[in-house]
């Protein structure tokens, strides 16, 4: 649950009027008592206080046990400020920016001679990106996909960004879209930024399964160990589900969740049937019973035969 100064920092600000100029037109320079802003040195919102005070959380409970390198968030929080707060807990920052994100190239010109060196060279431009940062050519389903790599400036931002410009047209249509994403180090290379990027979504399938089906939505407790609990056990059964579906899968595979849960449902009332009997049936006819029953409720049934054996 967000806090009201949370939802206050993520509500869309308000146009304001344009302010007046601070010097006359025609007079260059820094207007008169104007200093340079250290970006790194930025307050950070209520909501990403929390966000690092769980990080270092996390941190000092692992205690070096997992090595962590890169915290992944979405694109909410592709700003300056998200990017300080994760670099304050020694890890990189990988997320996403806006499509319309004003990039530049470093300036590699020659010096003009006067005053300090110019840093921002040309615009990237996102419907002609440079072919020496194109890193890979895809075609699927009459959908063209290009990735480009390449080190950019943002005036926003302290420090220089990784930048992965995804590019997809439709080869018949000619329509086209780009996305974003960016990282703090220079270094990580572009399938990998890629990649970590792409777990986020996995996070939020495990979010979906644990409300859908494990009951992280339904508990009413309001207590810190008995949440704490309920979760941890959602999110366990979530895990535990994706490993007996590995297995499940190489009988059938469009097997789900559900078939899981009617199946152990199925299995479970056949030992408490079978507790009731004076005499346990014979081997054979007992795996029969086990499968049958296991298979009531299930929208993709296992072959009876497969189970059984």
């Amino acid at each position: 649950m967000r806090s009201a100064a949370e939802r206050a920092d993520r509500a869309p600000a308000r146009r304001r009027p344009k302010a007046s100029p601070a010097a006359p037109p025609g007079q260059p320079g820094r207007p008169t008592g104007r200093k340079t802003t250290d970006k790194t040195a930025v307050p950070l919102t209520p909501e990403l206080q929390r966000i690092k005070a769980m990080v270092q959380g996390l941190l000092a409970m692992i205690a070096g046990l997992v090595p962590l390198t890169y915290l992944v968030l979405d694109g909410h929080f592709g700003t300056n400020t998200a990017l300080q707060m994760v670099r304050q807990c020694d890890l990189h920052l990988i997320s996403k920016l806006r499509a319309d994100s004003a990039l530049y190239f470093r300036y590699d010109g020659p010096y003009a001679g006067r005053g300090p060196h110019r840093k921002y060279g040309d615009k990237v431009d996102y419907h002609a990106l440079p072919d020496r940062s194109l890193q890979q050519t895809t075609i699927e389903d009459g959908v063209e996909t290009r990735i480009y790599q390449l080190e950019a400036l943002h005036r926003d931002f302290a420090q220089a960004l990784n930048v992965v410009i995804i590019v997809k047209t439709n080869l018949k249509t000619q329509a086209r879209a780009h996305v974003v994403l960016f990282s703090s180090d220079l270094t990580l290379p572009w399938d990998k930024l890629v990649d970590y990027y792409c777990l986020r979504f996995q996070l939020e399938f495990n979010f979906r399964d644990a409300k859908q089906f494990w009951g992280l939505e339904d508990f009413m407790n309001i207590h810190p160990t008995p949440v704490t609990n309920a979760a941890n056990l959602s999110l366990f059964m979530v895990n535990l589900a994706y490993r007996c579906l590995r297995d499940m899968r190489q009988i059938h595979p469009e097997f789900s969740v559900l078939d899981l849960k009617a199946h152990w449902r199925g299995m479970k009332y056949v030992e408490e049937t079978l507790k009731m009997l004076p005499e346990k049936p014979e081997p054979i006819l007992l795996a029969q019973i086990f499968a049958r029953i296991a298979s009531l409720g299930q929208i993709h049934a296992v072959p009876l035969d497969s189970i059984a054996s």
